[in-house]
């Protein structure tokens, strides 16, 4: 049994302020000197990297479609490792879940993270349109399901002193108590976008000073002491911790691996590069907005998630770097890319030249395609081999054409094929956590081993 102290963020419903509060709730326990381990439920890439950059660890995501139930708690104790409290930002509104016909309704919501995690929950509510019906609100949130202990609220927009005191009062009566109230401050929007928040890593000195605001904002408005004790009434979680280097058996050789990041390609999980590293790998990064190449010695590449539609101008004028990656898969160098990467892989992007690994065209569209995605492997990759089976999501504005090659990557559950498998390259708009596939991580590392000179593999042993 290990005993993490932790609380759940969570909401009626999307856009009441969870990322802002959760945001300033880390900043705040943070500054008072906690070591504080920042979580996410659902797959989002982009909330948690505002509540990571305020405890300078990693924000992890806790999703149950994405990594399994099972798993839920061990990721939880891994990525909480030398903390003493921690904050789970919920997902949309508390009780919302997958709309999936394989699960029951509420999977993967906030109340089943809380539940799996037997963690009480902070309810933040929009008090900006409301004043005593807050009280039947909140009471038929705290009672909808008896299995979900709601421990406090905070009262987020809250327009003047006299509004905050209707609040209090009408919630007095509600047997919550009101744990904080946060005024209506517009200095402390985050920006966003076609997707949502722009990513804390694209805005480095504006971002942190957004993050030290929000923290400013909750220690004045919340009562930390309350917040905390609150976490510290969370039981004892059974189990053990995550551990990578159990999901995996180490490949020889250790390859190296490129793995895309900067300002452009900021969708990733930890554990994928952890899993990685526990199969043996030697990950590195590249920059495809800065760096001029590969780094020396590279036997595979991985292309994550993030904007590249932002940046591309900037990822075209780096012909070197493009050239290289195109070298790369031509001569047999594993590359694995999800979504943003798809994008960089393919002949153009809104006619701004990409690599051409693919020949295919990508553009924006104003439609958004979001959803959890169950699929299967429909021809052996470095991947996964033939009839693998994985649940992953999509989140995107783009489109591919064609949207499949002659050998597609995945078979969506409901719908046509979509991806591309050419020779040594894998790539489609299906995001993973390899934390649910760990096989995967072992796959492709080993055929990264398997594409490594013979020559330089016993140079570098």
């Amino acid at each position: 049994m290990v005993n993490v102290p932790r609380v759940v963020v969570a909401a009626p419903s999307s856009n009441a302020g969870k990322t802002s509060v959760t945001t300033g709730l880390v900043a705040a326990l943070t500054a008072r000197g906690h070591t504080v381990s920042p979580h996410k439920v659902g797959p989002d890439y982009i909330d948690p990297g505002y509540a990571g950059l305020a405890a300078g660890r990693p924000g992890r995501n806790l999703d149950p479609w994405l990594v399994g139930e099972e798993r839920i708690a061990p990721l939880f104790l891994h990525g909480a490792r030398g903390a003493d409290v921690a904050v789970v930002e919920g997902v949309m509104g508390l009780f919302d879940g997958a709309t999936h016909p394989t699960v029951e309704p509420g999977f993967a919501s906030t109340a089943h993270v809380a539940g799996l995690l037997r963690a009480p929950v902070v309810l933040v509510v929009d008090a900006s349109s409301q004043a005593r019906s807050i009280a039947a609100l909140v009471h038929g949130f705290a009672t909808f399901d008896p299995a979900v202990r709601i421990g406090g609220v905070v009262l987020n927009r809250v327009g003047s002193d006299r509004h905050e005191a209707i609040l209090r009062e009408a919630l007095g009566a509600a047997g919550v108590p009101v744990l904080g109230a946060l005024r209506r401050v517009e200095a402390l929007a985050t920006p966003s976008r076609h997707l949502g928040l722009v990513p804390a890593a694209e805005r480095s000195a504006e971002a942190l000073a957004t993050v030290r605001r929000l923290g400013e904002a909750v220690a004045a408005g919340v009562d930390l002491d309350a917040v905390v004790r609150l976490a510290r009434t969370a039981p004892p979680l059974p189990g053990a911790p995550w551990e990578p280097a159990a999901e995996v058996t180490p490949v020889p050789g250790r390859p190296r691996i490129a793995v895309a990041g900067g300002p452009a390609f900021t969708f990733g999980y930890a554990e994928d590069t952890e899993l990685l590293e526990a199969a043996g790998a030697e990950v590195v990064t590249v920059d495809p907005l800065r760096d001029e190449a590969l780094p020396e010695r590279t036997a595979g590449l991985v292309v994550g998630g993030g904007f590249p539609e932002v940046h591309a101008d900037a990822l075209s004028a780096n012909e070197t770097l493009r050239a290289d990656v195109a070298a790369l898969a031509a001569r047999g160098g594993p590359v694995a890319a999800e979504c943003a990467g798809l994008l960089y892989l393919s002949r153009e992007l809104d006619g701004a030249p990409m690599c051409g690994v693919l020949d295919v065209a990508t553009r924006m569209t104003p439609r958004l395609t979001l959803g959890y995605r169950a699929a299967v492997a429909l021809t052996d990759s470095v991947l996964a081999p033939a009839g693998t089976r994985v649940r992953g999501h999509e989140f995107h504005r783009t489109a591919a054409d064609p949207p499949a090659g002659a050998t597609p990557a995945w078979q969506w559950s409901a719908g046509g094929p979509e991806g591309f498998v050419a020779g040594s390259v894998h790539a489609s708009y299906l995001h993973l956590n390899r934390a649910g596939s760990p096989a995967l991580a072992e796959r492709f590392v080993a055929a990264c081993a398997a594409a490594v000179p013979e020559g330089v593999r016993h140079a570098h042993r």
